[in-house]
């Protein structure tokens, strides 16, 4: 590099710095100049903001003035006497409506209570669960028992009807004899058996594998006359009293 190039260059340098001092000279002018208020703007500021306050404080001072200083006397009030209020006017009283209430409401729901109990425990008179039942004719009945398989229902008695083996009468001579009704109807060759579970009081259907039946609840199994085979019942299927109606022909019973 000869010395003519390095002239040109270091001219060159030294323009440019020139050139941003310039440039930052400028701009720091331009920048001097913002936000700088004149002496007459911030004279007619002052003034201004003097004029402000001493109107506030003339506004001020006519308040003051203008308020009394004298205290109000009103007059005094006239005690009127307490009268009772005229039963006839204001009707019952509260309390009195609602003991009133009170009592109306708890002897409705006792009546309610008492009505539906004695009709659940009184005998229907037009016959039904709990009073006794015309099932027809005994030799029907045990001809719908073996068209049945062995089982038939009764509905309106909700029991099963089937049929006692006559082979086991003297067994059931000994053991049901003083449940006369029971014993009556075994010794027809029928038993009605409550269709209720006694261990918990579910309903229970035949089956048609086994032919006894069997509570779907908990798996108790009682035969076909309804003494237990298995399962957590405490006993076996409760029965019903079948009574002829007419003791020469045996044309009905009731359950």
């Amino acid at each position: 590099m000869n010395s003519t190039t390095i002239i040109t260059i270091a001219i060159a340098v030294l323009a440019v710095l020139g050139l941003g001092v310039v440039l930052t000279a400028t701009r720091r002018s331009d920048m001097s100049g913002v936000g700088v208020l004149s002496r007459e703007t911030r004279k007619r500021d002052r003034d201004a903001k003097k004029s402000s306050r001493n109107a506030r404080r003339d506004v001020e001072a006519e308040a003051v003035a203008a308020r009394s200083t004298a205290v109000a006397v009103m007059p005094p009030a006239e005690i009127e006497p307490w009268v009772a209020p005229d039963p006839e006017m204001i009707g019952e009283s509260r309390r009195a409506f609602l003991n009133r209430a009170t009592g109306t409401l708890l002897s409705a729901s006792l009546g309610g209570f008492a009505a539906a109990l004695i009709a659940f425990l009184w005998k229907s008179a037009d016959g039904g669960f709990g009073s006794k039942i015309n099932a027809g004719k005994l030799e029907d009945v045990i001809g719908q028992i073996r068209a049945n398989k062995g089982f038939l229902y009764l509905p309106e008695a909700r029991s099963w009807v089937t049929e006692y083996p006559k082979e086991a009468i003297s067994k059931a001579d000994a053991i049901y004899r003083s449940q006369g009704p029971v014993f009556a109807g075994m010794s027809q060759g029928i038993v009605a058996l409550y269709q209720k579970c006694p261990h918990l009081g579910c309903r229970v259907p035949e089956c048609k594998t086994s032919q006894w039946f069997e509570c779907p609840c908990h798996g108790s199994q009682y035969n076909r006359v309804g003494e237990k085979k298995g399962g957590p019942a405490p006993r076996g299927m409760d029965r019903f009293g079948c009574l002829p109606v007419d003791l020469l022909d045996l044309t009905c019973f009731g359950v």
